[in-house]
């Protein structure tokens, strides 16, 4: 586990284009934290950070904001208005994780027992007028992930 501590909304956008470079636009994030936590501005960060120009807008009434950068396929996924996990097998969930894109979701408990086990976790809880983030790796992958991003934010 890895804990970090960005002052304000400016430091969670460049962390997010850190981790964008980190990921490669590739793996399954979990963003976990409450409302107004800094879920969707960490998410505009990362994709604004492999490349995405436009506007980054929080999916929560759409569920999903896909995104095309170049060979990169990005999902954007707020579970916040789900009723039922099963909900998403009519959005065809299955098929977004096809070719090893990357699928951030907020709210991820919202989709349990039918999303896929997450490369990483990240908790934003708000800290001293910051934000606090907790990066709980799941496997190999974000475990590398956290070495590096450690290296960049705990100089």
């Amino acid at each position: 586990m890895l804990t970090l501590f960005l002052a304000d909304e400016s430091a969670t956008e460049v962390f997010g284009a850190t981790l964008a470079q980190v990921t490669g636009g590739h793996g399954v994030i979990f963003l976990e934290g409450d409302l107004g936590a800094g879920k969707t501005t960490l998410s505009r960060g990362l994709i604004r950070g492999l490349g995405h120009a436009g506007p980054v807008k929080s999916p929560t009434f759409t569920v999903v904001e896909p995104y095309e950068i170049g060979d990169i396929r990005a999902f954007h996924f707020d579970l916040y208005r789900l009723v039922d996990p099963e909900e998403l097998e009519y959005l065809g969930i299955r098929d977004y994780f096809e070719g090893d894109a990357l699928c951030l979701f907020e709210w991820p408990d919202k989709g349990a027992g039918v999303l896929p086990k997450p490369d990483l976790t990240i908790t934003i809880s708000p800290q001293a007028g910051g934000r606090s983030l907790h990066l709980a790796p799941q496997g190999a992958r974000g475990e590398a992930w956290c070495a590096v991003l450690a290296k960049e934010f705990l100089k």
